[in-house]
């Protein structure tokens, strides 16, 4: 009790003020496997400071099955198109690091969260 389990950060896009950006969504250990992630994504994104956005957007490394799963079933809950690109190759990335795909939910109306 009292211990931080989970933290979302991200930001509305100023050249496309329909899109957060989610930077980084991490979940503790004790607290995985039970939809934490997507419930703190669903609060920020129904909050009514961002009445006006219908995209999300993030980078997955190809990887990352945990976040490629919690993309999939947001854009399943909020029955909106995933899309996603190569972002960032290995070789934009100095060579030690995995390529990002950029991966992008909507549109989508934040009242189906």
């Amino acid at each position: 009790e009292g211990e931080i389990v989970g933290f979302v950060s991200g930001y509305v896009k100023d050249n496309a003020p329909d899109t957060y950006f989610l930077w980084q969504v991490a979940v503790g250990e004790k607290a995985r496997g039970t939809g934490l992630a997507r419930r703190l994504v669903e609060a920020i994104m129904s909050r009514p400071e961002l009445d006006n956005v219908h995209h999300l957007e993030t980078t997955i490394p190809p990887d990352n099955q945990a976040s490629w799963g919690l993309f999939r079933r947001l854009a399943a809950r909020w029955q909106a198109p995933l899309n996603s690109r190569e972002y960032f190759s290995t070789e934009q990335l100095g060579g030690e690091h995995d390529p990002e795909n950029l991966v992008r939910i909507g549109p989508f109306q934040t009242d189906s969260m």
